[in-house]
């Protein structure tokens, strides 16, 4: 444990860096009251604040602003109410500078040292900044709803045939009526949540719709797209003469983007006109007006919180997509974790293993001591009286 100290020779706070960086890192197991925690959490959350507080560091640096002016969090205030030390927007400079473990030094101008080498800085978080920098965000969360919700009627109005009675969604010769669907859209993890999905994939035989580039991706592991849809622009030649079929966004008016690549590749392909800014959105539609049982989304989730944070791809579409879907709508991620249970199977197969042969080192001990000649003369004995016994029941 290294408590802080404020020392005549080398002022400021002191205490030891341990890299908080990420979370479940070894730095945060370390972390000990008195310590310099490093970490990089723009908006932090008030839970994030709690586990920090749990531990009591002297300081927290972050390497980003603790506030965004985006999101309003109360993560800072915690801090702060803890007699905690903030200081944010260090940067890339400190990341690549700082070293867990090692003896570091906050001056009170944000300085950070190591010794008497400065290896960052950052501004001094103060209760009055917090509270600034939450109203900004708090005002700015409010624009930014008035703004999205207000787009969201101007879609309602213009697509409520598309979302109440399906109006516009194309007729394709796949069979979707009670049967799970997995939509693979593009994003970080999509490839390897695919991967994850090989078991319920196996099980059930979904019904695959490939979305945009998320459809090579498939390809390349091995699965056929039962239907693609997107741009076909930005998807391989190879994938789109698989044998699935291809639908393509259209705008309102009927123009769809990569029309040509596909009568270059002389591939049949059907438009969805809408106004929804995703093809990920139309294929959750299209799934759901065809009688999809379950739908299962890879690759694009969505939540409150990225609308809050105003991530482009949570769009008034995008919400109205997958409330329209309701129940039936299930993330990947969910899914692949039903199917990633430790059930101790290989632990479970040494004991029984080990249990065989306990048995046979039993049986052949006793058989070995239980007759009146030498050890391996009774187990020959007993071999022989076997053998007999198996022969006599077929004779």
């Amino acid at each position: 444990m290294s408590l802080f100290s404020r020392n005549v020779d080398l002022p400021g706070l002191q205490g030891t860096l341990r890299d908080c960086t990420n979370p479940g890192s070894k730095g945060f197991k370390r972390l000990h009251a008195g310590d310099i925690a490093v970490i990089n959490a723009p908006d932090i959350t008030r839970r994030d604040a709690q586990l920090l507080l749990d531990a009591a560091p002297a300081a927290v640096v972050n390497l980003a602003r603790f506030s965004t002016g985006v999101v309003p969090k109360y993560g800072p205030h915690f801090l702060l109410e803890a007699n905690i030390l903030l200081i944010e927007g260090a940067g890339e400079e400190l990341a690549r500078s700082f070293k867990d473990g090692k003896k570091g030094r906050i001056t009170d101008d944000g300085m950070i040292h190591m010794g008497e080498k400065p290896i960052g800085s950052g501004t001094v978080v103060t209760p009055t900044s917090a509270e600034v920098a939450f109203l900004d965000a708090q005002q700015s969360l409010v624009d930014q709803m008035e703004a999205f919700f207000g787009n969201t009627i101007q879609f309602i109005h213009s697509e409520s045939p598309l979302l109440i009675d399906g109006l516009g969604v194309p007729e394709i010769g796949t069979r979707f009526s009670d049967r799970k669907v997995l939509v693979v859209s593009p994003g970080t993890e999509h490839r390897n949540e695919i991967k994850r999905l090989r078991n319920f994939i196996r099980e059930y035989s979904p019904v695959i719709i490939g979305v945009d580039s998320a459809a090579d991706t498939l390809f390349e592991l091995g699965y056929k797209p039962d239907l693609i849809v997107g741009n076909p622009a930005g998807i391989g030649a190879d994938t789109l003469r698989c044998g699935a079929s291809v639908v393509l966004p259209a705008d309102p008016d009927g123009h769809a983007a990569g029309l040509e690549r596909i009568q270059d590749l002389g591939i049949g392909a059907m438009t969805f006109p809408t106004a929804a800014n995703s093809a990920t959105d139309l294929a959750l539609l299209l799934a759901d007006y065809h009688g999809a049982q379950m739908v299962v989304n890879a690759g694009a989730p969505f939540n409150i919180d990225a609308v809050f944070a105003n991530d482009p791809a949570a769009t008034p579409s995008a919400m109205l997509a997958r409330n329209k879907l309701g129940p039936k709508l299930v993330d990947a991620a969910a899914i692949a974790d039903l199917y990633n249970i430790n059930t101790g199977r290989g632990l479970a197969w040494l004991w029984a293993l080990l249990g065989i042969f306990v048995a046979l080192a039993t049986v052949i001990l006793v058989v070995g001591l239980s007759g009146s000649e030498s050890f391996i003369n009774n187990l020959i004995d007993t071999w022989n009286s076997i053998a007999l016994t198996v022969q006599g029941w077929f004779s």
